[in-house]
Parts: structure tokens; C-alpha cells; sequence
């Protein structure tokens, strides 16, 4: 009896990691969506725009990098597939990895030097 309660125990958590690991990396695919989406639409040729346009290959070299550790996490190790399906240009893939200079910036508190940005 005890042994059940614990192989059932154990069996729900199983289940409920897998279940947010898949739900983890949905979000993380719809991200990597989104920021692929949101550099197509900003043209290359344009000089004026450059530096929108770097902005968002280092967004979408992010959101990669975030996906794939997800799917590795998971078990799926092969990059190739995430490259065809997705359609990842070749600047996001050369640019895969974290922010060079987080979004958030540190901020001051009371009884700390200084307080960290999230990680993610």
C-alpha cells in the first residue's frame, strides 16, 4: 500500500515536470515567433534604421539561445530542425546566446549594494 501511494506520489510529479517543461518551451517557441516576426518586418537595406535592426537580431539571437536550452533540456538535441522549421537567418544564429547588455539595469535598495536583473 505504502509503496503505491509512493509510486503514485511520484508518478504525478514526474507527470507535472513534463508538463511544465513542455508549457516552458511553447512560450519560448512563441517568443522566438515573435522576434523573428519583428525582424522581418524591419528591412536590411536601410542605414537609417541599423541599429533597430541590430537591436532585434540580438533579441532574436536571445530568444533562440532560450529555446534551444529548452529543447536540450527536454531531451531534443539537434539544432538543425529548430533552424528549417522556424526559418533562422543566418545573422540570428551567428548572434545566438545571452544579451550582451541586459534590458534591465540594477537598480539601488535599501540594505544592498546593488540588486541583480533576473536572469531570464
Amino acid at each position: 500500500m505504502a509503496l503505491d501511494l509512493l509510486q503514485s506520489g511520484y508518478a504525478t510529479l514526474a507527470y507535472e515536470i513534463a508538463e511544465e517543461r513542455a508549457s516552458a518551451l511553447g512560450r519560448l517557441g512563441r517568443r522566438l515567433e515573435a522576434a523573428l516576426t519583428a525582424l522581418a518586418t524591419c528591412p536590411r537595406t536601410t542605414h537609417s534604421d541599423r541599429k533597430i535592426r541590430d537591436g532585434l537580431v540580438e533579441q532574436a539571437g536571445y530568444a533562440l539561445w532560450l529555446f534551444v536550452v529548452q529543447r536540450e533540456a527536454c531531451g531534443l538535441r539537434k539544432i538543425d530542425h529548430v533552424i528549417q522549421v522556424y526559418g533562422v537567418p543566418n545573422e540570428v544564429l551567428a548572434r545566438m546566446g545571452p544579451l550582451a547588455r541586459p534590458s534591465i539595469q540594477p537598480t539601488k535598495t535599501v540594505g544592498a549594494e546593488v540588486a541583480l536583473p533576473p536572469m531570464f
